[in-house]
């Protein structure tokens, strides 16, 4: 206007936006103004108290700045939802292929509801979540409880959206260090012995993609994130000297790794190094595509993606390969999560049962041994059936 100037708050140098982590605009206009040239005394005493509001409003900025920087959270803060928080980072890590971030949002909004304030989070709070995780809650839509390893999973995202937020100075306490996680429950890890995972390989599918992708899965560990996203670019080497260079979707670690021909046979026709090797990929689809792959096969086991995973690491530690160079090849960052493997490869347990034989025995205990045995075997197998069948 006219004689007039507005006054705007200079940020040096420029804050990051709490939430978003983006740098916020260097000025902010306060929508005050003070007269270029006064022309009364009331014009001078509206300059003054003006000034006096904006060194006010400056003050404050100051503070905020300074509140979060030394452990305290400002009134804007004070007020910021959780929940909001958690939406937005929950949305950075959801991925197309699972929903798993978006249902751990779900069961925390229907624990502690839609309003949650940073000041409201602490470790009563989050350990009563917990409990209330263990009680096996059912709010999808078959209402069907949660297991345990459900529950691990939901109450880890917690957990890292906690860590988030006092990285960033939203809360004072690093909730995420105070409490400790739901303890897993060790499940059953399905996967393919070695003859069927060759009988599956030679069994026709629908889809030529999706055998291909669990496959190749199997021939090099690869999980469902990491082959959906994986580029012709990210291949490397010649015949016998293949590798992939790519970072994994959930550590984001850089791995190397080689893959063997076969593997690469897997991967189809080269295109563009820009496209993906597994174009079209998706995960909804696979559940209906496994049932009707696996009952041609006339394998009834519960194989997922995953499983291929799974058939990898058991199939290495039985053909001999190190425990070590297994969690190298997994891309494990603790060694502990490789071994929950070696707990499953029955042929080589079969091997360490048998490496300690007494010589204590001429031919004929070891007829009467064997003899002995078979009887016990035999009675027992009766008594299973007449028990079934009483």
């Amino acid at each position: 206007m006219n004689n007039r100037k507005s006054i705007v708050l200079d940020y040096s140098p420029p804050i990051k936006n709490p939430t978003s982590g983006k740098k916020l605009h260097r000025f902010e206009t306060l929508k005050l103004y003070v007269y270029d040239d006064p022309a009364d005394q009331w014009e001078r005493q509206h300059n003054k108290e003006t000034m006096m509001l904006a060194r006010a409003v400056c003050a404050q900025r100051q503070l905020d700045i300074q509140n979060r920087r030394f452990g305290f959270i400002s009134d804007t803060l004070r007020d910021s939802s959780f929940i909001d928080f958690f939406k937005i980072e929950a949305r950075k890590k959801q991925q197309s292929f699972s929903d798993n971030w978006g249902m751990g949002l779900r069961y925390f909004i229907a624990f502690a509801g839609h309003d949650l304030k940073f000041p409201e989070l602490n470790d009563y709070l989050c350990e009563d979540y917990k409990n209330y995780l263990l009680s096996g809650p059912g709010i999808s839509r078959t209402g069907r409880p949660i297991s345990r390893n459900t529950a691990v999973s939901y109450y880890a995202k917690l957990r890292h959206i906690l860590r988030i937020a006092y990285k960033k100075g939203l809360i004072t306490q690093d909730l995420h260090a105070i409490v400790k996680p739901v303890t897993p429950k060790e499940t059953h890890r399905e996967r393919l012995t070695l003859e069927e995972f060759q009988h599956l390989a030679e069994t026709p599918a629908d889809s030529d993609l999706m055998r291909r992708a669990a496959l190749f899965s199997g021939l090099t560990g690869l999980r469902f994130s990491d082959v959906a996203t994986l580029k012709w670019s990210e291949l490397r080497g010649t015949i016998g000297k293949y590798e992939l260079q790519f970072s994994q979707e959930k550590t984001e670690a850089a791995e190397v790794m080689p893959i063997s021909d076969q593997a690469v046979f897997f991967m189809g026709n080269q295109n563009p190094e820009n496209t993906f090797v597994f174009q079209g990929l998706r995960y909804s689809r696979l559940k209906t595509f496994f049932r009707h792959w696996l009952a041609a096969a006339g394998i009834s086991k519960n194989i997922t993606f995953h499983s291929f995973r799974h058939t990898f690491a058991t199939l290495q530690l039985e053909l001999g390969t190190d425990i070590y160079t297994v969690s190298k090849m997994l891309g494990h960052k603790a060694f502990k999560n490789t071994e929950i493997y070696a707990k499953i490869v029955d042929k080589t347990k079969r091997n360490a049962a048998d490496k300690i034989m007494l010589k204590m025995l001429d031919e004929a205990a070891k007829e009467d041994l064997d003899e002995n045995l078979s009887k016990k075997s035999f009675k027992f197998i009766v008594h299973r059936n007449e028990k079934k069948y009483s």
